[in-house]
């Protein structure tokens, strides 16, 4: 395998799958730019070796070709200001318009592709189907995407000669541009720095760690995070469970949970693990008491409760002031932390004190000796919103990748480079 610090970029165009799926204000403004500053070091690489670049990514979820709020265009200003170099826009991605600007590269240039995800082919999953489509229309329409998917990657590969994966956030799709395009380039494909830096990271904190190793999981149901709870209890010391599936606990051990989210059929399973842990030796932590509100709203009336006496009109939004003072004193000492999932409704300012108190801790953990990662779109907007994100130790850029890669799973977008 390639590694880019090696590799002679001099004269070569590299396209680099780059994950700038940021979040955009309504007037189409980037309100956090991590991703994108997470790349800027691999595109510098390629530049300062001599070589010439083409970004390529997807935002958000469109429905069809050329929604305007998803067009990467929005993006270009953020880029080129944290670059500083210009950035060509090319509009499309599968257009001659495309196609002939990366043929006209010079060293030094960059240029973006628009959203990838404007073309079903990206993803491979056929669109427009009716609702009332029969199995042979869909069959025929997936058979015809797939097809036409293998054109879409030929194109892309045809615009560059070498492949960087820089995108750690979607290593776990296998997409035209995260796992298929790097069959064309068998001798030149590499892992960026992103990808480079988040594989170490997990791969010490899931290997090596230095004991004692906690996990603080936050998270709205229990059914999303089962795997990844159950792969950690192989690995931690101890593990805070917190955020909304926190309420299906309480209500499995006979806890009246008022309107908080409760996954009854998740009870049975949340008593396993409670036994589980027990039976390895696992220290669970969970807050007594919760910090509630009337509404899911920013503006909600709010009272303190029991974790397991919540009235009815009322819901679990933040821990409350037992809760922060048990996880901080837990937080303390520890070696490895590994923060997934916010403990509250960080969003809004009235139910952020929770995870505000959990990154404060994990930030004195840190200065005190300990290997924090963070990992998954809202802990890192957390960190970020609390202006903590150079007080820790690392932060992922993935959120889906990074669980299924601590869960075991082969992530195609890592396979795609390692075969």
């Amino acid at each position: 395998m390639k590694s880019i610090d090696t590799y002679d970029f001099k004269g070569k165009r590299a396209i680099i799958r780059v994950d700038f799926n940021v979040p955009l204000d309504e007037n189409f403004n980037v309100t956090d730019d991590t991703r994108i500053r997470a790349a800027i070091p691999t595109i510098k690489k390629v530049l300062a070796g001599g070589g010439s670049v083409i970004l390529m990514s997807h935002l958000g979820r469109p429905k069809k070709n050329n929604e305007e709020k998803y067009s990467l265009s929005h993006i270009v200003p953020t880029v080129e200001k944290l670059l500083g170099t210009k950035v060509e826009f090319a509009g499309d991605s599968w257009g001659e318009k495309a196609a002939q600007m990366a043929a006209a590269l010079k060293p030094g240039q960059v240029m973006m592709l628009e959203n990838l995800r404007f073309y079903a082919e990206e993803e491979g999953k056929p669109r427009g189907l009716a609702e009332d489509a029969s199995d042979e229309q869909k069959a025929a329409a997936k058979k015809e995407v797939k097809a036409s998917q293998k054109e879409f990657t030929k194109r892309l590969a045809s615009y560059a000669d070498v492949y960087i994966n820089d995108a750690f956030g979607t290593a776990h799709r296998a997409h035209a541009s995260t796992a298929l395009i790097a069959d064309h380039f068998p001798d030149d494909k590499m892992f960026g720095y992103v990808m480079e830096n988040e594989l170490r990271a997990i791969d010490d904190v899931m290997g090596n760690p230095q004991r004692p190793f906690m996990a603080i999981l936050g998270g709205a149901k229990v059914s999303t995070k089962i795997v990844i709870i159950e792969k950690l209890m192989e690995k931690v010391d101890s593990l805070i469970l917190a955020g909304g599936m926190t309420y299906t606990f309480a209500a499995a051990q006979g806890g009246n949970v008022g309107d908080s989210k409760d996954e009854k059929d998740m009870h049975e399973l949340a008593l396993n693990i409670l036994k589980k842990a027990k039976e390895k030796g696992i220290e669970l932590y969970f807050s007594p008491d919760a910090l509630c509100g009337d509404s899911f709203s920013p503006d909600a009336n709010t009272k303190e409760c029991d974790v397991f006496d919540i009235p009815a009109g009322w819901e679990g939004m933040d821990i409350g002031e037992q809760g922060k003072r048990k996880f901080i004193d837990a937080i303390k000492g520890q070696k490895t932390i590994l923060w997934n999932g916010p403990v509250g409704v960080f969003e809004f300012d009235k139910f952020a004190a929770g995870t505000r108190a959990v990154a404060d801790a994990i930030v004195d953990a840190t200065k005190a000796g300990a290997f924090s990662l963070i990992g998954g779109g809202d802990s890192v907007a957390a960190i970020n919103k609390f202006g903590l994100a150079d007080k820790v130790s690392y932060n992922s850029t993935g959120g889906g990748a990074l669980l299924e890669y601590i869960e075991g799973k082969e992530l195609p977008g890592v396979a795609a480079i390692r075969k």
